[in-house]
């Protein structure tokens, strides 16, 4: 049965333009649900369509693109991924499925008109490994693809905490971290406010919690859990759940468009590991964010906006 959605414009029809939102079908094996879409601009020759992370959190983490995009004049797509906030959430977990990702997203651009001529694929963190994926099975529908803040292996992320970012976290706090994670009572306000002040603020986005963006705050306040532990797991500091495995870095050199890797030196991801995947890629070029966590397009905007629309204008 199809849902009833509070987005759809006030004809009750979901393949139009209101207010640049559009609430695009997506058939899946459990049938078929709408999820939101937002244009801003208007450019034949570069359209961005923007992946958030997670998953299961929302594209309200990139509302600071306006500020940067349209005075570039670049069309772009804010997109909320099956599940989250602004989308259908079936509230299936057989759809909490990777490849099923990458065909939403091939549906999300055809739906668009994205094509080679103009569609720039953007992912950050868990939307970078969407962008991964997408690129290995439909790059010749790509005109270029940006990698934001994502490493083309989880085991190796995954080492990367444990060998170099765990050291260096108070180690009294850290072990309170792993009792609660053992435990299963990661939805206490005490693992939150640990991980906070260990982590968060020096990895993720770097300033205080009182001080983070509000879209930001609002992009994580609206998160689904059940799908983002599903795929991610349920610690913090490191990934489990159905992307224990997940390893493309074999794959990287088949990726053969123009790419951007993006990272800050302060990431949860490894940076220097950020560029070797760069190196990789017959057409791959890396920046790394100096003063930048996770988050660079908050932290560090001047450096992460002019690397990412230099990318985008030397494509133009």
């Amino acid at each position: 049965m199809e849902a009833i959605h509070p987005y759809l414009d006030n004809t009750g029809r979901s393949d139009i333009w209101e207010g640049g939102v559009r609430m695009i079908p997506i058939t899946t094996p459990r049938g078929e649900f709408k999820v939101w879409t937002k244009r801003v601009g208007n450019n034949p020759d570069v359209k961005v369509l923007l992946l958030h992370g997670g998953p299961g959190v929302t594209a309200e983490c990139f509302e600071c693109f306006d500020s940067y995009f349209p005075a570039a004049g670049i069309e772009y797509y804010y997109y909320d991924q099956l599940g989250s906030f602004r989308s259908d959430n079936p509230q299936d977990p057989s759809l909490w499925d990777l490849d099923r990702f990458v065909d939403e997203v091939d549906q999300v651009a055809d739906a668009l008109g994205l094509d080679a001529s103009n569609f720039f694929l953007y992912g950050q963190s868990w939307g970078g490994i969407l962008a991964m994926e997408y690129a290995l099975a439909h790059q010749d529908k790509l005109k270029g693809l940006i990698i934001s803040n994502m490493m083309s292996s989880v085991p190796a992320y995954n080492a990367y905490a444990r060998d170099v970012l765990m050291p260096t976290m108070d180690q009294v706090k850290l072990a309170r971290v792993m009792e609660l994670e053992a435990s299963g009572e990661t939805e206490t306000g005490e693992y939150d406010e640990l991980l906070m002040e260990i982590h968060y603020v020096h990895h993720v986005l770097r300033r205080p919690y009182e001080e983070w963006p509000e879209p930001m705050v609002r992009s994580m306040n609206h998160i689904n859990k059940e799908l983002y532990v599903t795929m991610q797991g349920p610690s913090e500091l490191g990934a489990s759940g159905k992307l224990l495995h997940w390893d493309r870095t074999q794959d990287l050199s088949a990726i053969r468009v123009p790419t951007l890797v993006l990272g800050g030196e302060h990431d949860t991801m490894d940076p220097r590991f950020l560029e070797f995947m760069a190196e990789q890629m017959p057409q791959g070029q890396s920046f790394i964010c100096p003063d930048a966590g996770h988050l660079g397009q908050f932290d560090d905007q001047e450096a992460y906006f002019g690397a990412l629309l230099g990318f985008l204008k030397q494509r133009s």
